[in-house]
């Protein structure tokens, strides 16, 4: 019987789709599905839901919940884990704030910047404990990792323990949903004109959405790099596999330059399009701090709505939890966006070979110009024997050499933080384009520990 443990299970954001997804396959029919969150109010929640979806679809599936990962772990054949230290928005607007009063601004805080490397360092110790009961409990599972920053986080799991794992993300999507609206009139797709941003912003989801499956009905991106830095190499014609990317660069220039505008001028300048969108591309240029351009205007680079996102996923919980107390709006739950884990468990179990499009695993040489043991993004084929590229990526020099500030700034971060050493996190902060003054750097440095001391604890 296959077992899968579900880490921060009470995730709205990872935790509600992949357990939806995972309860509709068939594939996993009998399998055992481990629920494990700290916050036992959201893991009596999901499980509530778990059981009574499991009855009503007939799926066939075993439901536990656990507390604790180590009463969950034992005999696990996958691990999908989406935990975060919380409260994440208070955190992550923390993050942004802490080098507000050296004068520092941060494009975003959350995958890079000194925000990127505390986001990172707080989940460390947590990851680290769980792959060492993984590697007693079930040393042959696969670690399917959801927890940003995301190639910080899977390069912490391959260089400090034995534990087979793969980073998955959806921002691919904003990829698509980017070239559907540039290809809109020869494709005929509708709505392309209610696509305005990429930005986190409720307003923007639907339009979004709606791109991104005509997108990816139509088109097939192969995309490479790092996660939420990765770069189009090339765009076919789903269907007829006819090069589009010659099309697509003519298109774009006629889009109005106030849509994405930061990936316009990174596109055009290095010749190779931008995946992520404007709100995550930014945090990894070194042009996007500066006080006296203040690049963020702009570019018009909006924050992260930290109320709102707070605020509109305690009122998701509330509506799952009023349903499951009348038992109403099932097929609310019936149709629902995957997050990759389940096609990726299923392409192991039954050795398919299927494709999925980006992957985040060791790079081994498929990014040449790249260290091995950097985690990069890439499309690859999936069977029992794990991942092997489709491709091996010989990117432009100027876009490489960008993944490459960023990989040894990510590896650095990692590595001070497992060994507690101030001096490699003072280089990993000096080599981050957010920061520009050496005593800068050690004064962030010394914000980020004390005030993340209890996470941190190694450094004291």
């Amino acid at each position: 019987m296959t077992k899968i443990t579900c880490l921060g299970a009470g995730s709205h954001s990872f935790g509600l789709s992949t357990l939806i997804t995972l309860l509709q396959s068939e594939v996993l029919r009998g399998a055992e599905i481990s629920l494990v969150d700290i916050n036992q109010e959201s893991l009596d929640l999901i499980s509530e839901l778990a059981n009574w979806l499991n009855s009503e679809w007939d799926s066939g599936k075993v439901i536990s919940s656990h507390s604790s990962h180590q009463n969950a772990l034992n005999g696990s054949d996958f691990v999908i884990s989406a935990i975060e230290v919380q409260p994440r928005e208070r955190l992550w607007q923390e993050d942004f704030q802490l080098g507000s009063q050296y004068g520092l601004r941060q494009p975003y805080a959350e995958n890079g910047g000194p925000g990127g490397f505390a986001h990172a360092a707080r989940n460390v110790n947590t990851i680290l404990q769980i792959t060492r009961d993984m590697e007693i409990q079930c040393p042959q599972a696969w670690y399917l990792n959801f927890s940003n920053p995301m190639h910080r986080i899977c390069y912490l799991i391959n260089e400090y323990s034995s534990i087979r794992s793969v980073g998955l993300c959806h921002q691919l999507a904003i990829g698509y949903a980017m070239v559907a609206k540039a290809l809109a009139s020869d494709y005929a797709i509708e709505g392309s004109e209610s696509f305005l941003s990429s930005h986190a912003d409720p307003e923007n989801a639907e339009a979004q959405q709606k791109m991104a499956l005509a997108g990816m009905q139509h088109f097939r991106i192969t995309a490479a790099g790092l996660n939420h830095f990765t770069w189009m190499i090339g765009l076919q014609d789903r269907v007829t596999g006819e090069d589009l990317y010659p099309l697509f660069r003519k298109r774009w220039q006629a889009i109005p330059i106030n849509f994405e505008p930061l990936t316009h001028k990174v596109f055009s300048v290095f010749g190779l399009f931008p995946i992520p969108g404007d709100e995550h591309l930014c945090e990894y240029l070194p042009w996007m701090s500066c006080n006296r351009t203040q690049p963020w205007k702009k570019y018009d680079l909006s924050l992260y709505d930290w109320n709102y996102f707070e605020t509109n996923r305690t009122d998701l919980w509330k509506q799952v939890e009023q349903d499951i107390r009348l038992w109403q709006n099932l097929d609310r739950y019936s149709h629902t966006h995957s997050e990759g884990a389940i096609e990726i468990i299923e392409a192991l179990l039954t050795d398919s070979n299927a494709v999925w499009e980006a992957v985040n695993i060791p790079n081994n040489g498929t990014i040449k110009g790249l260290p091995d043991n950097a985690v990069v993004e890439f499309p690859a084929q999936v069977n029992k024997n794990g991942f092997t590229p489709l491709s091996q990526f010989d990117l432009p020099g100027g876009v490489l050499s960008l993944l490459q500030r960023e990989v040894s700034t990510a590896q650095l971060g990692i590595d001070a933080v497992v060994h507690g050493d101030r001096q490699l996190a003072l280089q990993s902060l000096l080599l981050d384009p957010v920061i520009d003054d050496l005593d800068l750097a050690e004064k962030v440095l010394e914000e980020i520990l004390v005030s993340n001391q209890s996470y941190l604890p190694q450094f004291f």
